[in-house]
Order: structure tokens, then C-alpha cells, then sequence
């Protein structure tokens, strides 16, 4: 007999397939039985005897003839006598053959065969979609993240917390029960009781305990959300399952029909007596046979306990095709598991993915429940927290803190995927820079921070807790935040009433006064120090309403040009303004009535003249002056009425001619006139007793005066990429000097009086290699050496 078991590769699918089989799919089952009929039936075929015939002897019973004169007479019938050999055997066997082929119906022939091709056929169609290519990969991919969802540690336990039963407040409940047994009854009265949609809140604000879930089972569960992301986007574009699997129930449904058919209207052909007629008359004497088939009583009873069947598999599938048709399985809602976990976004999903969560549904609901997990972004966030968290300890962030330029203690985190939660255990932290960072939640447990002054976010997508909000109000001083929009600004920021420092990076309105955001700046009343980065055409109303009390005001534009700036005349306290990049062509009239004003920065702009400088006399406090990286092409006269300048920056311009009464500010302790088109420095240059540091790098001087080495104060000297081909020996008066840059010009040596330039280090002295080794040997070494 041929063993069942060869067949099962045709039925049986891998375990986990099970979860696509409805809970009414009983057909698996159902093949499996009437393939045991029909093999059962083959192999009757097969090894009995499947016909026995014997000769039937033909009499004429009450059969007369009559004659003309109406008398009867009974005809004599001959017996029939047949050839007599000793093969009567191989006689009656040929006679069973001929007979079981000629008189036999087809039907009671060949039914244990049709049994057994219409098994196969309906157990390919159940399980097609199974193994088609185009549709077994996704099959084989959903099937294994759902067992790893459904297993993962991080589904039990973001259900639990929606619950209200985190493993350690179970602890913590059972601990007290044993104190108080009717504490615990009221306790787990208010669990039964509370609603899961008051607590989806939980989700995003509870702070995840670490030790619920280590790293590696945390690193698990992200892999798990990034695949069942790429997954859905994939599966969501076609509907080959659907389509598959409708295809195949159809056929399957027709199937049954036709069987149920044909096999009703011929299963009484299977009868246990046949009559035979076959003409051998010559070898057996005989032409008519009584033929007993041997099997028709057994495949009659087959036939109809297979029609029962077939009949329940028939129903399956017309119940199959009632479900596929009666409501849309191409669009699935998590709705049902929305209310009862309280997690409110995961979404509703379409086409083939829809499709296997119908499926699911009907083998077991848990299923789906428990995949929705990795379906939530809420869930995900709470995952990469508490990755954040193992990777992020106290101790390493404690390692990363720097001290930044205002002297504060600082933290700096880079593309990050949240905020860690342990940073708020850092309680020395004074400065906290966030840089490109998604997801940023600032939590009221940032009152830990009790130290923190300074907070940047640059480009961070983020939102912050009531709470926190009061607390940023009382300790911010400096606010830095980059953006890309207007509508990315945090509103809270315009109520944090003791900053002192605002920097706001990024694209606003060109027309300020309408940007509904600037408007609130009025409310800022500490505020001393506000830098805008944008690209603005006016100065905004707003900072002319926080006028009274701002002293220092950065605009760096775009290039866009700014006009209409007599907003400036009111900003009276200002001591200092940059007007950066704002295609200005002369020196705004609006600066001079700023009479406090120390320094002034017009970088970058499009200035040609500055005739208009002189006004700069009327600003006594002014001490820095920063005209660099313009178009200016010589230095008026009037310079020298700005008596209290200490520092002068002209460098990156197109100046030729120095004019002498530069030189008459004699206060200068810093002039930059690198980056120029200068070939001559006056000597008037010895009356600035007081320069520390002289810049005339990239221009095109050829000779130095020697009143320049009179300016014994300096310290820094930059003298390269020029034309100079000879150093005065008088070098040796400047005994303060520690850095000299002298590379890219034509010397051929170097003065060996540079040995009485006791502060000059080899490190301060930048010149080429060859140049540095015409130096004596001892001053050479003296230089390395200290």
C-alpha cells in the first residue's frame, strides 16, 4: 500500500502558516481524509482481482414457432459446446480483461483515480498561494516578523504599561497586600475599573524603567520596528495575496460544484452484477458473460462517504467566498485595539497587509494585538528612550562635559534620536547643546538641572512639558535656536522673562514687522543680548520695543539688503551692533546718534566710501571699529578725529594709499590692514606707541620704515605673502614680540638681531624652513629650545 505520508507535502504547510488558515478552515483536514479514500482505493485496484466473469448459457424460455396451419412448435436449441484445451484459465483471465475494459462503466472504473486527482487538485489550490512566488515571499516575511513581534519581549511589556501593569508596580502591589490585604482590594478594584483611553498619556511622559528590558532585547525591538516599517510600505502597494487567494477559493468553489455534480448523477453506475458480451465464441463457446465486479459494493460505499466529503469542503469554501465578498479585506482598522490598549496612533492599513491581518483576525485576535505594537510611533519613541538610556549613562555624558567660551560647563549631543533621560541626572550641567536632533521632549524632570543656564537646539524637532516651562522661565539666561522655518520657532521661548541672550538662526519673514512670532519679543524684559540670523529688509518693530533695555544687537542678513534703519535711534543703551552682510553701501546715519555704542561691525557689506566716518567722532565710547571684507578703496582724513578707537579692521578691502593721519589715532592697540592692495606704509606709523598688533599680510609692500620698530608694545607682527626683501636689524626693539609671520616674501636672510627678541619662540616664528637656517646655530637653538 502506498503510505499517506508520501502526500503530505501537498497538504501540510510549515507550522507558523497555520495563523492564515481561518478558524473555519477545516479543509486542510478534509484533503487529508479523501486522499486516504482515494489511495485506499488504488490500491485496491492494484492488488485485487477487479473483475470475475462466467459463461451465461442463452435459452429461448416460452418461445414458439408458428406454422401456417397455426400449429406450435417448440424449437430445439443446440448446447453449446466450446473448443476444450488445457488454457481454460488464461481463457477466463483474458475474458476478465476484455469484459473489465469493454462492460465495465467508466465511472466504477476509474473512481479511486478521480478521487485522487481531485484531492490533489484541491489540496494545490488550498495551499497555491503558499508557494507562488510572487506571493510566498511576502507570506514567508510577514509570518516571521509576526512571530518575532508576537514573542518580543517589548510587546509584553509596552501592553502591561498601557494596562497599568508594569512587572515592578506588580512587585510593589504585592508588597503591600501582604501589609494591608484591604489596601490591596481597593488596589486592584481601581485596576479593573480604570478606563485604557484615560492613560494614553502615559505612554509618552512615564519615564521607562531600564531594567524591565535590557539592551540587547532593546536593540531587538528596533531592528523589529524598522523591519515592520519597510514592510508596510512594501506590501501596502499591491493586493497579489488578495487577488491570489480569491482566485484560488473561486476555483476551489467551482471544483466542488462540479464533482458534486457528475459524481450524484453517476454513482449509481457502480453496480456488483455487469453483462458482458464479447466475441470469442470460437476459443470458449460462449459469447455472453455474467461478470461479478468484485469492488462495487466497497466503492459505492467510498463514493458516498466521499461526497460527504466533499460536501463539508464545498460548504468551507462557499462560506470562504461569503466572507471574502461581504465586507472589503482590503483596508484594515486597528480601531478595537485603539480602545482597549489606549494607544491612539497606530494606523489603519490597506491592501495586502490589511488582507493577512483579516486573516489573522480569524485564527486568533491576540495576534494582531500584540503586532499593533510595532505599528505605533508612540511605542517606537518609548523604545528608542530607552535605548538612549542604556547607551547614554550618567557616567558617559559626564565624560563628554566642556567648558564653552562663557565659561559654563557644557554638553553637546549630535544627531541623536531623542533626548536621553539620564542627562537630567547630570545635575552640574550648565549649558545643554542639542544639534539635529528629531523627537527632542524636554520633561519637567529638567527641574533637576538646577545649574542650567544655557540651552542651544539647534534644528531639533521638539516639544516641552508644562512643567518644564515654569522652570526654563526662572534659570534660562542664553537661548540659541536654528531653524528652517518660522513655524518651527517654540512659542515658549517668548515667555521666558529672565533670558538675558536670545540667537535666532534661520528663515523668517523678509518683512519682520509681519512675523507673528517677533511680535511677542516685547515681553523679553531682560533681555540684553539678541542675534538674528535671517533675512530681514527692516529692522523688526519688536526689537525696537525691547530698545530700552537691549545693549547688544546682531543682524546677520543674507545679502538681502536693509533699509529704513532709523529704528536704530532708539536702541540708546546699544554698545554694540553688527550689521552683517546686509548689502549696506554706506555707513547708516541712524549709528551716529547711538552714543553709547563701543563697537560697531559692518563685515561684509558693499561699502565703497566712508567720507561719512566723520560723524563717528560724536561716539566717545566707540573703541572697535570692523569695516573688513568690503569694497573700500582709501581711508579718508577724517579718521583721525576717532580719538578713543583701540581697535581698526580694514582688512579684506581694495586700499592702495594709506593716508598719514590714520596713524593719529593714537590709541590703536590693534590694526588690521591684511588682505589689501597696500605698497607703502607712512612712518607716521612710529607715533602709535601703544599697537600691540599689526597686520599687513597679502598686499604689496617692498620696504618697511624704521619708525615701525618705535612701536615697542608689539606683540604680533604679520608681515608675509608681501614683497619685502630686507628686515631692519632695529627688529631687536621689539623685545616684546612673540609672534612674527614673515613666509611668502623674498628674503634671503635673517637678522641675527633677532636674538634680543626674547619673547619670539620658534613657534611664534612662521618663515620657510631654509630662511629659519641662516640663523646663527645658537640662536636657532635658543628658539627651539624654550
Amino acid at each position: 500500500m502506498i503510505p499517506v505520508t508520501e502526500f503530505r507535502q501537498f497538504s501540510e504547510q510549515q507550522p507558523q502558516f497555520r495563523v492564515l488558515k481561518p478558524w473555519w478552515d477545516c479543509t486542510d483536514y478534509l484533503s487529508v481524509v479523501m486522499l486516504m479514500i482515494g489511495v485506499f482505493g488504488c490500491t485496491l485496484q492494484v492488488r485485487q482481482d477487479k473483475i470475475i466473469c462466467l459463461p451465461q448459457k442463452m435459452t429461448m424460455y416460452n418461445q414458439t414457432i408458428l406454422l401456417p396451419n397455426k400449429t406450435a412448435v417448440q424449437p430445439d436449441v443446440p448446447e453449446m459446446m466450446g473448443r476444450k484445451t488445457n488454457l481454460d484459465f488464461q481463457q477466463y483471465s483474458f475474458i476478465n480483461q476484455m469484459c473489465y475494459e469493454k462492460a465495465l462503466h467508466w465511472y466504477a472504473k476509474y473512481f479511486p483515480y478521480l478521487v485522487l486527482i481531485h484531492t490533489l487538485i484541491f489540496m494545490v489550490c488550498s495551499n497555491f498561494w503558499f508557494k507562488f512566488p510572487g506571493s510566498s515571499s511576502k507570506i514567508e516575511h510577514f509570518i516571521s516578523i509576526l512571530g518575532k513581534c508576537f514573542d518580543s519581549p517589548w510587546t509584553t511589556r509596552a501592553l502591561s504599561e498601557v494596562s497599568g501593569e508594569n512587572p515592578e508596580e506588580k512587585d510593589i502591589k504585592k508588597s503591600r497586600a501582604i501589609l494591608n490585604v484591604s489596601v490591596e482590594g481597593n488596589l486592584d478594584n481601581l485596576e479593573k475599573t480604570q478606563s485604557l483611553k484615560s492613560i494614553p498619556e502615559k505612554i509618552v511622559v512615564d519615564k521607562p524603567t531600564a531594567s524591565a528590558l535590557d539592551k540587547k532585547e532593546g536593540e531587538q525591538a528596533k531592528a523589529l520596528f524598522e523591519k515592520v516599517k519597510k514592510f508596510r510600505l512594501h506590501v501596502e502597494e499591491g493586493d497579489i495575496l488578495y487577488v491570489m487567494y480569491v482566485r484560488q477559493t473561486v476555483l476551489k468553489v467551482f471544483k466542488f460544484l462540479l464533482i458534486i455534480a457528475y459524481n450524484s448523477a453517476l454513482v449509481s453506475e457502480v453496480q456488483i452484477t455487469v453483462k458482458c458480451s464479447v466475441d470469442i465464441q470460437d476459443m470458449t463457446g460462449y459469447k455472453h458473460f455474467s461478470c461479478n465486479h468484485t469492488m462495487a459494493h466497497l466503492f459505492s460505499k467510498l463514493s458516498y462517504c466521499y461526497l460527504c466529503f466533499v460536501a463539508v469542503y464545498g460548504f468551507t469554501c462557499l462560506y470562504t467566498s461569503y466572507w471574502l465578498f461581504y465586507r472589503s479585506l482590503k483596508e484594515y482598522s486597528f480601531e478595537y485595539v485603539r480602545q482597549e490598549t489606549g494607544i491612539d496612533d497606530i494606523p489603519d492599513v490597506k491592501n495586502d497587509f490589511a488582507f493577512m491581518l483579516h486573516m489573522i483576525d480569524q485564527y486568533d485576535p491576540l495576534y494582531s494585538k500584540r503586532f499593533a505594537v510595532f505599528l505605533s510611533e508612540v511605542s517606537e519613541n518609548k523604545l528608542k528612550q530607552l535605548n538612549l538610556n542604556h547607551e547614554w549613562t550618567p557616567e558617559k555624558l559626564r565624560q563628554r562635559l566642556l567648558t564653552n567660551h562663557n565659561d559654563r560647563l557644557e554638553l553637546q549631543l549630535f544627531m541623536l534620536s531623542g533626548l536621553p533621560d539620564t542627562i537630567f541626572e547630570v545635575t552640574e550641567l550648565q549649558s545643554l547643546k542639542l544639534e539635529i536632533i528629531n523627537n527632542v521632549t524636554i520633561p519637567a524632570s529638567i527641574a533637576q538641572l538646577e545649574n542650567l543656564q544655557e540651552l542651544s537646539l539647534y534644528q531639533c524637532c521638539f516639544k516641552i512639558h508644562t512643567t518644564a516651562t515654569s522652570f526654563l522661565k526662572e534659570k534660562l539666561k542664553v537661548l540659541r535656536v536654528k531653524f528652517d522655518d518660522s513655524r518651527e520657532l517654540p512659542h515658549w521661548l517668548y515667555h521666558l522673562r529672565n533670558l538675558e541672550e536670545l540667537y535666532l538662526i534661520g528663515s523668517l519673514s523678509p518683512d519682520a514687522s509681519k512675523n507673528v512670532g517677533l511680535e511677542s519679543l516685547r515681553e523679553l524684559k531682560h533681555l540684553k543680548t539678541l542675534s538674528l540670523k535671517s533675512n530681514f529688509t527692516k529692522i523688526p518693530q519688536s526689537i525696537v520695543d525691547v530698545s530700552s533695555h537691549l545693549q547688544r544687537l546682531y543682524i546677520y542678513n543674507d545679502g538681502t539688503k536693509l533699509v529704513m534703519l532709523n529704528n536704530l535711534k532708539k536702541m540708546v543703551n546699544l554698545t554694540e551692533l553688527e550689521l552683517v552682510h546686509c548689502d549696506l553701501e554706506r555707513i547708516p546715519h541712524a549709528v551716529f546718534s547711538l552714543t553709547n555704542l563701543q563697537e560697531l561691525d559692518l563685515k561684509e557689506n558693499n561699502l565703497r566710501s566712508i567720507e561719512e566716518i566723520v560723524s563717528c567722532q560724536h561716539l566717545h565710547k566707540l573703541t572697535c571699529l570692523k569695516l573688513w571684507h568690503n569694497s573700500i578703496c582709501y581711508i579718508p582724513e577724517h579718521i583721525k578725529k576717532l580719538g578713543s578707537l583701540e581697535r581698526l579692521y580694514f582688512s579684506h578691502n581694495k586700499i592702495e594709499i594709506l593716508s598719514p593721519h590714520l596713524f593719529l589715532c593714537n590709541k590703536l592697540r590693534y590694526l588690521d590692514l591684511s588682505n589689501n592692495d597696500i605698497r607703502f606704509i607712512p612712518p607716521e606709523i612710529g607715533v602709535l606707541q601703544s599697537l600691540q598688533y599689526f597686520s599687513v599680510t597679502c598686499n604689496k609692500i617692498e620696504n618697511l620704515p624704521d619708525e615701525l620698530f618705535f612701536c615697542k608694545k608689539l606683540k604680533t607682527l604679520k608681515l608675509g605673502k608681501n614683497m619685502l626683501s630686507l628686515l631692519s636689524p632695529k627688529i631687536s626693539y621689539l623685545v616684546l614680540l612673540t609672534h612674527l609671520e614673515l613666509k611668502g616674501n623674498h628674503f634671503e636672510l635673517l637678522p641675527p638681531e633677532l636674538r634680543f627678541c626674547r619673547a619670539l619662540k620658534r613657534g611664534g616664528l612662521v618663515v620657510e624652513d631654509v630662511l629659519f637656517e641662516t640663523l646663527p646655530s645658537d640662536i636657532r637653538d635658543k628658539m627651539k629650545a624654550e
